[in-house]
């Protein structure tokens, strides 16, 4: 990604240095950061359960921003090993409602385009 393009968005939204961190290949941004974004374009998020399950959950995002409307997933899977599952909590439905919400904020501001990933969308991309 350009560097110019990250210090424009970073300006834009008013991030500071807890919200972004680099990532092996990819700009990772926090909760924090994707809330900034998602109140500074005055994005408006709301939801569907697609399946919830003790162990499973799929939910279903709808973004809105004036006359645009997005829909995109977040789904989380607590398995009994690692490679089968895609969280470590028991919240599940939790989880999967982050997803979405930072996968719909992204996409609506074009974010992922410039290869910025939600820290919320995979346990690979926490902060270490």
């Amino acid at each position: 990604m350009q560097v110019e393009k990250l210090k424009e968005m970073y300006l834009k939204y008013g991030l500071d240095k807890s919200d972004v961190f680099k990532h092996k290949h990819y700009v990772i941004i926090t909760r924090s950061g994707i809330e900034k974004v998602m109140g500074y374009e005055d994005i408006n998020i709301t939801y569907d359960v697609i399946k919830c399950e003790t162990n499973f959950a799929v939910i279903k995002a709808y973004a809105t921003k004036g006359n645009k409307t997005i829909e995109t997933f977040g789904s989380a899977l607590k398995g009994d090993h690692p490679k089968e599952s895609s969280t470590n909590t028991w919240y599940v439905a939790e989880m999967a409602e982050k997803r979405a919400l930072s996968r719909a904020v992204l996409k609506m501001t074009g974010l992922y385009e410039l290869g910025i990933f939600g820290e919320d969308e995979s346990e690979d991309f926490k902060r270490k």
